[in-house]
């Protein structure tokens, strides 16, 4: 067992790790590199293959994945590995710099002070010209580790001043051996739910265990084939705002009450004794901040979910084209195939991809700060009208 058993289809990147790490370990292999950027599509694991790498670099062994060390790193507890994932759509100035104040500080009991930065493209041009210094200059013990879709999405010095490590899309095949061998799914569920994830293994297991994930995606899938006026259009694309404000809303629901009742408890609402009250009325500032950040967050929650539904709508009319191009493509949405045919008969590829390029062009007028609801409209009446 080793902590980069579950970097489904990613041998290439797994090999330049493991080298790295046993480098690092004074075993040879690989240069050491303290600066690394992790790109890859969503679903790839870029993520999940820093975090891996983290706990290698940590690790007596390479990361073995049975040591203390590996189990605080892969639940999130060691003390010299910092997480930094962003709640909102940015990342600021002022907060990289207090990272990387964070980072230059010596390791406390691990080999190396490694800062694990997820999604470091929402960095803004301020925070990412601070960043620059401290990625091209780490201090002897640090090592960096960013993660992004594309290395283009960082600036192009930080980029260079960092060793890439590109992960793919894992092929079904790769997810389906995966779900068998280690979540023990009967090999049917596994293909089903590899083929419907399209290569995301995360996605696989969330539509593998949870029926409600399940039915979401087949009203989603349902809709192409209801726009038949002006009137399906503006209800489906209201119907989409519903779904993603639903789902978004019970993911963030729970965390949200955990943090605050978890602050209240440390300042010791409930409790009895002197100083208490004053200790309550002081948390009246703690509550206002985590209430801003789960504000930022539940934004961000909210921009996912809005592009998961997207990318099933993509996957639909991928599948259409290859349907009448002929391609023997496996489909990811062969669960409607009936639908596909129906479009696809009365359709061209022309228009085919012009509803692709319609769904695209949804999800970046959502990225850029447009009301979700009148950007759907605007899609689904693209897709009505081909």
């Amino acid at each position: 067992m080793s902590v980069f058993d579950d970097l489904v289809g990613q041998d290439e990147a797994v090999a330049a790790l493991r080298g790295a790490a046993e480098a690092a370990a004074g075993r040879g292999g690989t240069s050491m590199t303290h600066s690394w950027l992790f790109t890859g599509p969503p679903g790839s694991g870029r993520s999940e293959a820093a975090r891996a790498f983290a706990a290698a670099l940590q690790c007596p062994d390479g990361g073995c994945g049975h040591c203390p060390s590996c189990h605080q790193v892969l639940t999130g507890t060691h003390a010299d590995v910092l997480y930094v994932r962003p709640s909102g759509l940015s990342f600021g100035v002022e907060r990289t710099r207090e990272l990387v104040l964070q980072a230059a500080a010596r390791p406390a009991s691990g080999r190396y002070r490694v800062v694990l930065f997820e999604d470091a493209d929402r960095a803004t041009e301020a925070a990412s010209n601070a960043l620059l210094k401290a990625v091209e200059e780490p201090s002897p013990r640090t090592v960096w580790l960013l993660c992004t879709p594309t290395a283009e999405d960082m600036l192009v010095t930080i980029r260079s001043r960092c060793r890439l490590v590109r992960l793919r899309t894992p092929s079904t095949a790769a997810v389906v051996r995966a779900l068998v061998e280690q979540d023990g799914m009967e090999e049917s569920a596994a293909a089903e739910a590899a083929r419907a994830a399209a290569g995301r293994l995360d996605r696989a297991r969330l539509l593998a265990a949870d029926a409600e994930a399940r039915e979401r995606r087949a009203e989603v899938l349902a809709l192409p084939a209801r726009l038949d006026g002006t009137g399906a259009c503006v209800w489906a694309a209201a119907r989409l705002y519903e779904l993603a404000e639903a789902e978004a809303k019970a993911v963030t629901g729970a965390l949200d009450e955990t943090e605050r009742s978890e602050i209240k408890a440390a300042f010791g609402e409930g409790g009895t004794g002197k100083g208490v009250a004053k200790a309550v009325r002081g948390a009246a500032g703690a509550l206002k901040d985590l209430e801003e950040r789960q504000k930022r967050r539940a934004t961000r929650i909210k921009r996912d979910t809005y592009d998961t539904a997207l990318t099933e709508l993509v996957l639909f009319y991928r599948d259409v084209l290859a349907l009448q191009m002929g391609a023997p493509v496996e489909l990811s949405t062969g669960s409607v195939r009936g639908d596909l045919e129906r479009v696809a008969r009365g359709s061209s590829p022309e228009s085919t991809l012009r509803r692709i390029d319609a769904v695209m062009e949804c999800r970046r007028r959502i990225d850029a700060n447009v009301h979700p609801q009148i950007a759907l409209e605007a899609m689904t009446a693209s897709l009505f009208e081909g």
